[in-house]
């Protein structure tokens, strides 16, 4: 198994895709970065002051101006009131929620790029790892050998597992080291909140607790790798059942795109909660964002995608240990 594993994961090596995968973050880092530092400044000239606590209080001035027009959609008035309290909540705890420092860049980075970006990038080393072999014939080569299919499909996933893994580390190492120039690289023990629990538009905090932000990101790249192990499980499956890379990379993607989409739609749709696009945003439970449909859970949302990633194994490997090769 071990050298099966090998062989697969320099197959992924030598397309190259994660090397370009790499060099994708290593562009994008250095552009989020500048664009947060613009923000920075500009809310520093804004308001003539550097001090956290007055620009958390504009901001919360300027929801509670946003919350007074009546033409504001029900769904949205109900996330800007949970956002009020959540900053009203921090202020009146004299924390800063975003205070400057590449991990709160890494932080940020990461709740922004679970439900997309990442998926996105996990997506493109997983779509071929089967399909370009079935197309182009070398699966049958793989095969001949004395080696039960099974274990041939398993060291394919394992090593998909280690090509997120190192797209992961990848992601927190740019994103640290980039950000880190423009604003330095302390902050780890800052004081982070969790344990918001959201009901309708209200914020409950009974549970809520401090944490360092160390933990607080362990958490939460721990989060964004599942999320990014159930996509690459998913277009893995769609590798085996589909012969072609491009149609595999089509559905995938539209359903990544569409799960962007109805997460601002599907309030009032109670049964997409079960659609595992709609449960990426994994990270909003742990900084208190109000879900896709009341009643979901971070439990919830993981058992979902849970269900999905180990039906899409069991008929990943059902498909590839009947079918015929031709």
């Amino acid at each position: 198994m071990i050298n099966l594993v090998y062989n697969e994961q320099l197959k992924i090596f030598r397309k190259k895709r994660l090397f370009v995968i790499m060099l994708i973050i290593a562009i994008l880092v250095p552009i989020i970065t500048y664009a947060q530092y613009k923000q920075d400044k500009t809310a520093e000239e804004k308001l003539g002051t550097k001090d956290w606590r007055v620009q958390l209080q504009q901001s919360i001035v300027d929801t509670q101006n946003r919350l007074s027009s009546s033409q504001l959609p029900e769904d949205f008035a109900q996330y800007l009131k949970i956002e009020l309290t959540q900053e009203q909540y921090y202020l009146n705890h004299n924390i800063n929620p975003n205070s400057p420092g590449a991990p709160t860049f890494m932080r940020i980075f990461a709740e922004n790029a679970i439900d997309l970006l990442l998926p996105l990038l996990v997506m493109v080393v997983a779509a071929d790892l089967v399909s370009s072999e079935a197309s182009g014939g070398t699966i049958k080569l793989l095969l001949t050998r004395p080696v039960k299919r099974w274990k041939i499909l398993l060291s394919k996933y394992i090593a998909l597992l280690f090509a997120i893994s190192l797209i992961i580390l990848c992601v927190a190492i740019l994103s640290y080291a980039i950000s880190g120039i423009v604003f330095g690289y302390k902050g780890w023990n800052m004081p982070m909140l969790t344990g918001f629990i959201t009901k309708g538009e209200d914020l409950i905090t009974t549970h809520v607790h401090l944490i360092s932000q160390r933990k607080y990101i362990l958490m939460e790249f721990g989060l964004v790798w599942f999320v990014c192990v159930v996509v690459g499980t998913l277009t893995f499956m769609l590798s085996v059942l589909i012969r072609s890379t491009a149609a595999v990379m089509g559905i995938m993607l539209a359903a990544l795109i569409a799960g962007a989409i109805l997460v601002n739609m599907v309030s009032s749709w109670q049964s997409a909660k079960y659609l595992f696009m709609v449960n990426l945003q994994l990270t909003d439970y742990v900084n208190g964002t109000k879900p896709p449909i009341e009643g979901m859970t971070l439990g919830f949302s993981i058992t979902v995608l849970l269900v999905w990633m180990i039906a899409s194994l069991i008929v990943a490997f059902t498909v590839f240990n009947r079918r015929d090769v031709y």
